[in-house]
């Protein structure tokens, strides 16, 4: 039997409810606009793509575009956040645990999948960096983006004193910045030829020693 127009389809919304037609029609809009802005800032960049050609690949307005987003930056960081198939803070959420177990070897097989999550979602990394690069606004949503990885370390954090907790997230922050470097010189640029489990091994020389809390 056809849906009638204004039914309720049975997939649920955030809060449980099952979405109407309309919403479902703004959640396939939104995903599209996602879709097509990344599409194009990984094959032109982030600098030269406009809000413009974003909604004429998806066939839309911008006044339909601004239903959804504030401005490209909140798209890029939406990109992020809505269509990656696992978000970086669960990636720095398993580091939790895996800290919590003392384990080098644990630690090792960590950084093996945190540098594949880089490989999953290189594509879309240089137009992050050139939307830092370009936006001094864009700054507060990456800091925002590595304050949340921290944030989902809660084990590890509480481990350290509580006057030292800025130094246990800066180390933190400090792997990240790290980790992105090393894949970015080794997978795309080319210039490290040091790579897999080896590399592994000697990233966890470095850091497993230095994220354990004193004491």
């Amino acid at each position: 039997m056809p849906e009638q127009a204004g039914a309720v389809r049975q997939h649920g919304n955030e809060g449980g409810r099952p979405r109407t037609l309309r919403e479902e029609q703004k959640l396939r809009t939104r995903m599209a606009l996602l879709a097509a802005a990344r599409e194009l800032f990984v094959a032109r960049g982030y600098t030269t793509v406009t809000v413009d050609d974003i909604t004429r690949a998806v066939g839309c307005s911008r006044a339909t575009f601004y239903l959804h987003f504030t401005n490209k930056m909140d798209v890029l960081a939406r990109i992020s956040a809505e269509t990656m198939q696992e978000r970086a803070a669960g990636v720095y959420r398993e580091l939790d645990a895996v800290l919590e177990t003392g384990s080098r070897a644990e630690f090792v097989g960590w950084v093996v999948r945190a540098l594949d999550w880089f490989d999953r979602n290189r594509e879309i990394l240089p137009a992050w960096d050139e939307a830092l690069a370009a936006e001094p606004g864009f700054q507060a949503i990456g800091r925002r983006s590595i304050v949340e990885l921290t944030a989902a370390m809660p084990r590890y954090l509480a481990r350290w004193p509580e006057g030292r907790r800025d130094e246990a997230r800066f180390r933190v922050e400090l792997l990240v910045t790290q980790l992105e470097r090393y894949f970015t010189r080794s997978a795309v640029q080319g210039t490290i030829e040091f790579t897999g489990h080896a590399a592994a091994e000697i990233l966890a020389d470095i850091w497993f020693p230095a994220l354990r809390a004193p004491g």
